[in-house]
């Protein structure tokens, strides 16, 4: 499976929430993308937070949708997170939600690692296109 690396631009905006999730300590955010690099892309999607009473300690869940070209192959997926930050140390999980490739890039799967470093971000994503019946 082939690991393709780049960087991406990312804008993230604080959205309204329903009252219940509000009051239960919830944050909502809309996510702005742009992948830059063998995936030239851009990405729309939305994000639910939740912070601990203890200093760095949280988690989030987003799903964002994909569109631009792959490898040079057209088409559009959905990528899903789940991250918890324990005390300050992070986990990241970023895969593809299976079947959800079109176009050229029916059959997708894969997972991306995420990087921070001095306020820019940068991305390694692994992945493979299956032959699809």
């Amino acid at each position: 499976m082939p690991t393709i690396r780049g960087t991406f631009d990312v804008i993230i905006t604080p959205e309204t929430l329903s009252d219940t999730a509000a009051q239960s300590g919830l944050g909502r955010l809309s996510l702005g993308k742009r992948y830059h690099g063998a995936l030239d892309a851009s990405a729309r999607g939305e994000m639910l937070s939740a912070r601990a009473s203890v200093a760095g300690s949280a988690g989030y869940v987003a799903l964002e949708r994909v569109e631009g070209t792959l490898d040079g192959r057209h088409g559009s997926f959905y990528l899903q997170h789940s991250g918890t930050m324990t005390r300050g140390a992070p986990a990241l999980s970023v895969t593809v939600v299976p079947d959800t490739g079109t176009e050229q890039l029916q059959g997708l799967s894969g997972s991306l690692a995420i990087r921070i470093e001095e306020g820019k971000h940068y991305y390694a994503f692994t992945y493979e296109i299956a032959d699809t019946p």
